[in-house]
């Protein structure tokens, strides 16, 4: 998928892909912490009503739905909210090829009007570390947000949706 990213930069147009941080040396972070995780395997994935799609911008809290959002930990501060889902994809590696290797699911609720969210950034980044150790934690989605996630996999890679595990592809089921 890296080739996408060059791809995009000669055309000017913005190819999505499942690779987040480019492995050019000139983009690599040299600052405190650096290599102590390594998210070139990791994307985010927003799934908003039965939507879904990758937005790199959840990486850094600014995904299209969080722009411009004052976000609380008090639920009770967004009672007109939708609840979206960030859902954290990491790719992994084998001798066969690449695979979906871990994905968890996280809450927000947004209200755009009011310009109000909630989330637990806590619980955000928990998620995304969990991804990272390759489980699967896709709790509270429901069946039309499965399937539509499912569809997302199917259609960014095939192939990776065909290697990945029997574990993913039956929480991705039900």
């Amino acid at each position: 998928m890296d080739n996408n990213n060059s791809n995009s930069q000669k055309t000017g147009k913005k190819i999505f892909a499942l690779n987040i941080i480019s492995n050019e040396e000139k983009s690599k972070h040299k600052g405190f912490g650096a290599g102590s995780i390594d998210l070139n395997s990791m994307s985010p994935v927003i799934i908003d009503g039965d939507e879904a799609y990758i937005d790199i911008g959840a990486m850094h809290a600014k995904s299209k739905v969080e722009k411009g959002i004052k976000f609380s930990m008090n639920r009770e501060d967004v009672p007109a909210g939708r609840q979206v889902w960030v859902v954290w994809v990491a790719v992994d590696r084998s001798p066969e090829g690449q695979f979906y290797g871990g994905m968890t699911a996280c809450e927000m609720w947004i209200d755009t009007e009011a310009r109000r969210g909630w989330k637990i950034l806590a619980d955000h980044v928990n998620k995304m570390d969990y991804a990272l150790k390759r489980r699967f934690i896709l709790d509270g989605l429901s069946a039309e947000q499965r399937g539509a996630l499912k569809k997302l996999l199917i259609e960014t890679n095939q192939e990776w949706w065909d290697r990945s595990s029997d574990e993913l592809k039956t929480s991705l089921e039900s």
